[in-house]
């Protein structure tokens, strides 16, 4: 079965594409999603972000992310230490995962599929793109959230000038219909 990595930064709209394919049949991991389940039911992970990042890591035994958010956003090697401890239990559940699926492929939804050399284990990579002030737009009106938080970050992913040349597919995500139609093409090339 094919592993197809889908990224693009905070507000592109990776989300909404990763809907797009599941409507088409496709099973899809959300890796963050899956990483904040992990992270409060995982004891030996939980032990190990606490030792990271102190106590107030969590909340009556939940995750208190936006903490945790503050820190890391502000302290890019606290970010990679974190990411150290968590892609890899992240990375074997998807596998776990991957294994109970069907179908000629599996969509892995990633916000750092390729900061994190992720898309190496990637048959193909699907790059989600947009014009900043429009993710901005989008994640002031998801967020509650400031400008100054969202370019911080920002500022912790690639931009998609040092993606796009590692990507296979690029969507363009500014009109829902067009990204519609994008997406079908792609799902009709990987289907073959």
């Amino acid at each position: 079965m094919k592993v197809v990595g889908l990224t693009g930064g905070i507000g592109s709209g990776k989300s909404t594409v990763a809907k797009m394919f599941k409507k088409l049949g496709i099973a899809v991991y959300i890796s963050d999603d899956e990483a904040k389940l992990l992270m409060n039911k995982d004891e030996l992970l939980k032990k190990r972000i606490i030792e990271l990042l102190g106590e107030d890591s969590y909340v009556s035994d939940k995750l208190n992310r936006s903490y945790i958010a503050n820190i890391v956003f502000n302290d890019a090697s606290k970010l990679l230490r974190l990411n150290a401890i968590v892609h890899p239990v992240v990375a074997n559940h998807f596998n776990e995962w991957k294994e109970r699926q069907n179908g000629i492929y599996v969509i892995k939804e990633a916000a750092i599929l390729f900061e994190n050399e992720g898309y190496k284990h990637c048959d193909y990579t699907i790059l989600v793109s947009a014009p900043t002030p429009v993710r901005i737009q989008r994640i002031l009106k998801r967020d509650t959230t400031t400008k100054e938080n969202i370019q911080s970050r920002m500022n912790n992913q690639w931009n998609d000038d040092k993606k796009i040349p590692l990507a296979d597919f690029v969507i363009y995500n500014e009109n829902i219909e067009n990204t519609e139609n994008q997406v079908y093409e792609i799902h009709k090339e990987l289907s073959l």
